[in-house]
């Protein structure tokens, strides 16, 4: 990704992924991965909160340790974990109070929407779903004066993207006061940092690529604002809705190889695109990558590389789509993303069940689109997979 000092890093991305956190001579024996520590209490010298370390939930060697190495990352001057990505959107919504609005993209995942929908109503907090696409709808949407924006720049599932720079132009312009916060689960760092562009809060589900091994349920929150900052570590410990050191040490030890990874599941994204947009039982294929995107001047503004996900339409019915899921061998039919291993899912009975059917029409996601998550195995092995399952299911 080249040097990232214009975000307040004084290395490369792939250099701070690596040593960011793990100074080994913090400890006194030295060792070059930090040891997992389990204790939930420590000895204190006074009676008193001063310490950096008390008691677990407030914080734990190995989760700040993987918070230094996050805010590295993003270039932001903190950042906090939480034990789910959904976590992660719930503190953030702390940040709000009873009366407040949220202006939310109506593209955006079905577990955010969920939530803004379901949960953050009962505390009094009301949420406009609205086109971010056309900034006049959301120029005209914040006329509620929203204390917060909530969006994606790649949009899940349909991998629209958000004009990051225009948003924040006319949400500082309108609304100077709203929160903007950006889902950046899909991009991670390496390709975007939402805060180079102005945002006050960079939400991911940690759980998808920067583990990128789907055996960590995680998020985090990352800001340079310092009395947000201050907000959201005291609510990271009041909430207590924090991971555990065990699963801090695996996410340190998944972003090792965040950059590395990153390359080759666009790498194969981008291969697997170009496959399936060839293919006669496919009837349209959603990627940044491809000629057919309709937003190429967007994407190659703000993106080096184009991310591992790819949504397409089959050329078929409701039905002979879930047969086609339920003949893939290499590929599984499965929740999550990001993820070393290929998945593939159908969001209008899966992540995004709960929208309604007029939502679900609105931004696209009809009983065929497909979203597939594209792993690190050979892309000839995958487009083989599919092109069997689609020919089984499609006749």
């Amino acid at each position: 990704m080249g040097e990232s000092e214009e975000s307040g890093s004084l290395h490369s991305f792939n250099t701070e992924a690596i040593h960011a956190g793990v100074d080994p001579m913090q400890w006194s024996h030295r060792a070059v991965v930090p040891p997992i520590t389990l204790a939930t209490t420590f000895r204190i010298e006074e009676p008193t909160r001063g310490a950096k370390f008390y008691y677990s939930r407030g914080n734990n060697p190995n989760r700040s340790c993987l918070q230094e190495c996050l805010a590295a990352l993003e270039g932001a001057k903190s950042a906090y974990c939480f034990s789910s990505g959904m976590a992660a959107t719930m503190t953030a919504a702390h940040l709000l109070t009873s009366g407040d609005n949220v202006v939310c993209s109506a593209d955006v995942y079905g577990g955010t929407f969920r939530y803004f929908k379901y949960c953050a109503v009962k505390m009094g907090i009301k949420t406009t779903f609205v086109d971010f696409f056309d900034l006049a709808k959301l120029e005209k949407a914040l006329d509620c004066k929203p204390k917060m924006v909530w969006f994606e720049v790649v949009t899940n599932p349909t991998l629209k993207m958000t004009d990051i720079e225009g948003v924040v132009a006319l949400v500082r312009e309108k609304v100077p006061d709203a929160l903007i916060c950006v889902d950046n689960t899909f991009l991670t760092p390496y390709l975007l940092k939402p805060l180079d562009y102005g945002v006050d809060i960079v939400m991911h589900s940690i759980t998808k690529y920067m583990n990128g091994h789907s055996d960590v349920l995680m998020g985090s929150l990352a800001t340079n604002d310092e009395k947000i900052a201050d907000q959201l570590k005291f609510f990271q410990m009041a909430l207590g809705a924090v991971p555990s050191p065990f699963d801090c040490y695996m996410v340190q030890r998944g972003l090792k190889t965040l950059a590395i990874r990153l390359r080759q599941h666009c790498s194969n994204a981008q291969a697997v695109a170009e496959f399936l947009e060839g293919h006669p039982l496919i009837d349209k294929v959603l990627y940044p990558g491809l000629p057919s995107y309709s937003q190429p001047g967007l994407a190659n503004r703000l993106l080096k590389e184009y991310g591992g996900m790819v949504s397409f339409y089959v050329k078929g019915s409701g039905e002979e789509t879930r047969t086609f899921l339920k003949n893939l061998k290499i590929i599984s039919l499965g929740f999550s993303l990001g993820g070393y291993e290929s998945l593939a899912e159908l969001p209008s009975t899966m992540t995004h069940s709960q929208l309604s059917d007029e939502a679900k029409d609105a931004i696209g996601v009809t009983n065929t689109l497909v979203r597939l998550s594209v792993g690190l195995e050979d892309p000839t092995d995958l487009s083989k997979d599919l092109d069997r399952a689609l020919r089984t299911a499609i006749v």
